[in-house]
């Protein structure tokens, strides 16, 4: 079947929804369906870019990040991006305790390596062939690779899959009269979730970091 005729019978559908559907269930019907006919007659189109970031630990677990992160998805409408990605965090403790005061198991290091895989949605806010706003969302997890624990402050964490989030908000420059390759500038929030160990406890927690994002759009 043509894909003009596949959007058509789409339309249709929507069209004899029942009267008495809500508003807001019919508002989402007819947002699937307009990516759904976007899809078919080929609007969608690929993205990727790769982001470098480095964000400082605040809080009572202090820990900064230097990353690196490849995503590849689809541009939905000049305003919306999603897609998948994953990366490597270079970590590195604020702790004032040093490691080998520690008596564990495990060797327990002051700096390591995190392996971010994530989904990413990204909010372009003005045109896209020239200088707007941007709003990303990266959600997904994150795990300390190696066999060295991570020292943190009078404690360490494992290596064990965390939750992270990552929001950024900045500027988006094209660098070409189309706007399909463009520069990012940022400013990021990391949010890290962590098994907290010190001693024979342990306890949840949060590792918060706070820095910038550059980033290469294509």
């Amino acid at each position: 079947m043509k894909k003009k005729h596949i959007a058509l019978i789409i339309a249709a559908l929507i069209g004899i929804m029942p009267f008495g559907a809500s508003a807001q269930y019919t508002n989402i019907v007819n947002q699937a369906a307009s990516l759904m006919q976007t899809a078919m007659l080929g609007g969608m189109r690929y993205r990727g870019y790769v982001d470098v970031s480095y964000t400082g630990g605040f809080g009572n677990l202090q820990v900064d990040f230097v990353g690196v992160s490849t995503v590849q998805g689809v541009q939905y409408a000049d305003w919306f991006f999603m897609g998948a990605g994953m990366g490597v965090d270079l970590v590195y403790s604020k702790s004032s305790k040093p490691a080998n005061e520690w008596n564990f198991n495990r060797k327990v290091s002051s700096s390591g390596a995190m392996v971010p895989v994530f989904t990413d949605f990204r909010f372009n806010i003005g045109g896209s062939q020239g200088p707007s706003f941007f709003i990303d969302i990266k959600a997904g997890g994150s795990f300390l690779i190696g066999k060295n624990y991570l020292a943190i402050e009078n404690g360490y964490i494992n290596g064990s899959e965390y939750f992270m989030l990552k929001p950024s908000i900045g500027l988006r420059v094209p660098v070409t009269k189309n706007g399909k390759r463009s520069v990012n500038i940022g400013l990021t929030y990391q949010l890290l979730t962590c098994n907290y160990w010190w001693y024979n406890n342990s306890n949840s927690g949060t590792l918060n970091s706070l820095g910038g994002t550059v980033s290469y759009q294509w």
